[in-house]
């Protein structure tokens, strides 16, 4: 949220400004999990895979990427998250459409209950996101790729 000023000031009121703090709030949270997965694989894994021929090439797609991806998927799903608040954050700020911009009105004309309207439209929608896309595709990934087995 801190980056919607400088995101203003750099791009100006649009697009331009929603797709950077947007970019800004998923970013780090993947790269950050992302190196946390590959860092959980075992040295002995990588060191097999090499010791029987796999190149670079190989050694990321068959062992790192797989071994990584329960950690990233787990990190898209939180940045997602980041990226639906910062989404209306910045509707709200750096645009003039948008459920956030709604809010943000309302507020000027004294509208509680488009502003309630708002807020659950909100929820729901990330709930429904969350609920019916990323966690199944959480749950699939950590039973193919990670530890969990199916009950």
């Amino acid at each position: 949220m801190a980056w919607i000023p400088i995101a203003t000031l750099w791009f100006g009121y649009g697009f331009g400004a929603i797709v950077f703090v947007i970019f800004n709030a998923v970013f780090f949270v993947v790269a950050y999990n992302t190196l946390l997965g590959v860092r959980t694989i075992p040295h002995t894994l990588r060191n097999a895979a090499a010791s029987l021929g796999a190149g670079r090439w190989a050694l990321l797609t068959e062992v790192l990427l797989p071994g990584a991806l329960p950690n990233i998927v787990t990190g898209i799903r939180t940045g997602l998250g980041f990226a639906w608040r910062g989404l209306i954050a910045a509707e709200m700020i750096a645009t003039n459409v948008g459920l956030g911009y709604m809010l943000f009105v309302a507020r000027d004309f004294y509208r509680t209950e488009v502003i309630v309207f708002g807020m659950i439209v909100i929820g729901v929608l990330w709930l429904l996101i969350d609920r019916l896309l990323l966690v199944p595709l959480e749950r699939a990934t950590i039973e193919r790729w990670g530890l969990v087995r199916r009950a």
